[in-house]
């Protein structure tokens, strides 16, 4: 009880103290006078794989003045390697649309803008105004020609995507609607980029009107000014180009492709073929395709098996400098797919089983042809293989990709007259595989055992489904 008046004097004591404190203390500082400003942010291109340097806009799943939380989808991007959906990390209202369905953007820059309330829209709008492109000036008017030329014939017609098979590619919007309206999505003709089925086409399949987000106006192409005609040394015009030839510009995965191959020219190679008897090899495979076991999945398992034993195959030099020891098997397989080539990644290949590879190879395929991997499915390989057999193409050569250590190219599996070491003749099935190394951290020594132990894998497959 005797801690009662003490604990009241002190409370006592601090009210006393703050009623004595002057008022004139807490507005001797000058006050700040702080202006609520419109919160408007900015939806970036997104970097979506170690390569990218430029995205395209696909589609705009949303459009202007839609409201978004969180985590939703606001607009397809291409990128080098696949097409993914781009979510929004705040809520708020899409504001402006910088960059329109169709045109490409730097990695990092504004593609569109976020508010928080309507009464910001407007500002939203004139920033974005600010920020786009101005119109180029006018070029400078040309001289005269000496002789009039004649108009180059019209540039003939696309062929239409749908004339033959084709795989089905559609937006992950159409496929939400497709699926919400009950519409077979194979059945829908896409006016998209290479035939990709859009919001649009799925909702005028189904019979309903195109919702707002889902129309984008036409963009009329930008008429190209032609460019001069380059000068031989001797001061005389180039030839004119062909009559009814056209231009085609890159696509996006073409561009880096393109890139990754000049690339590949800085890089010291070599390369060394091996002939590998292929009739155990072509007995396990009759046996293990029921079953869903692919070439592609064998093939793989026996290269990261030998890559195990052969580590330095499996290494990767980057800077010139020094090279790495890759700690995981990760064998990335070329695929042709419409409009360019990728490669996805068999992960710890040297782990897996081969019904399970083969179950995740399919799954890449599809994918990859659907332009849905990613970045880490197609970006990660240790080591890379090629294979034309299917084709019936019996030797080719494959391009080292940037940054990995060898590339393997598989040729097709023929019947073979050989002889053995008594010098009677036999026939068998042979196949001729090509490995291009980086010859700086790989010497041909190294190269021959690593093709020495493929070959005794593939000639002794019993390994191979352990």
């Amino acid at each position: 009880m005797a801690s009662l008046p003490n604990t009241l004097s002190f409370s006592s004591s601090l009210s006393t103290t703050a009623t004595l404190l002057p008022c004139r203390r807490f507005i001797a500082f000058p006050r700040r006078r702080f202006s609520v400003q419109a919160k408007i942010r900015e939806i970036f291109m997104p970097a979506l794989s170690s390569t990218m340097t430029e995205g395209k806009i696909v589609s705009w799943i949303k459009s202007e003045g839609d409201k978004l939380s969180k985590g939703d989808s606001v607009v397809v991007v291409e990128s080098d390697k696949a097409d993914m959906d781009v979510e929004t990390f705040y809520d708020g209202i899409l504001a402006a649309i910088v960059v329109p369905d169709g045109e490409t953007a730097p990695v990092g820059a504004p593609i569109g803008l976020l508010v928080d309330s309507p009464e910001e829209v407007a500002e939203a709008k004139a920033k974005a105004a600010k920020s786009a492109p101005s119109p180029a000036a006018p070029a400078a008017a040309a001289p005269a020609p000496a002789a009039p030329e004649s108009t180059p014939p019209p540039t003939p017609p696309a062929k239409s995507v749908s004339d033959g098979p084709r795989k089905t590619v559609a937006t992950p919007q159409a496929k939400k609607l497709a699926k919400q309206h009950k519409v077979d999505i194979a059945t829908v003709v896409g006016s998209g980029p290479f035939g990709r089925i859009t919001p649009a086409d799925v909702e005028a399949a189904a019979g309903i009107a195109p919702s707002k987000s889902n129309v984008s106006p036409p963009v009329s192409p930008a008429p190209v000014a032609p460019a001069p005609a380059p000068k031989s040394p001797a001061g005389s015009a180039a030839p004119p180009p062909i009559p009814g030839s056209s231009v085609v510009p890159f696509t996006t995965m073409q561009s880096a492709v393109a890139k990754n191959m000049v690339e590949s020219l800085s890089v010291p190679t070599f390369r060394v073929g091996y002939p590998v008897t292929t009739d155990a090899l072509d007995a396990l495979y009759a046996k293990v395709k029921p079953k869903g076991v692919t070439m592609t999945a064998i093939l793989a398992k026996a290269a990261a098996m030998a890559l195990v034993q052969h580590p330095v195959v499996n290494a990767t030099c980057k800077d010139g400098k020094n090279f790495v020891y890759n700690s995981n098997v990760s064998v990335a397989v070329a695929v042709a797919i419409n409009g360019g080539l990728i490669t996805p990644v068999l992960q710890d290949a040297d782990k897996l089983d081969l019904y399970l590879l083969s179950q995740k190879w399919k799954e890449l395929v599809d994918k990859a042809r659907a332009k849905q991997l990613q970045p880490h499915e197609y970006n990660s390989g240790t080591f890379t293989l090629s294979n034309l057999g299917m084709f019936g193409v019996d030797r080719f050569d494959a391009i080292l990709p940037p940054g990995q250590g060898a590339i393997m190219a598989v040729g097709a599996s023929k019947p073979t007259v050989l002889a053995d070491k008594d010098g009677f003749f036999s026939v068998k099935n042979k196949m001729l595989v090509n490995v291009t190394a980086d010859h700086r951290i790989i010497y041909g020594a190294d190269l021959a055992a690593f093709l020495q132990t493929f070959s005794k894998i593939i000639e002794n497959p019993e390994s191979l489904t352990l």
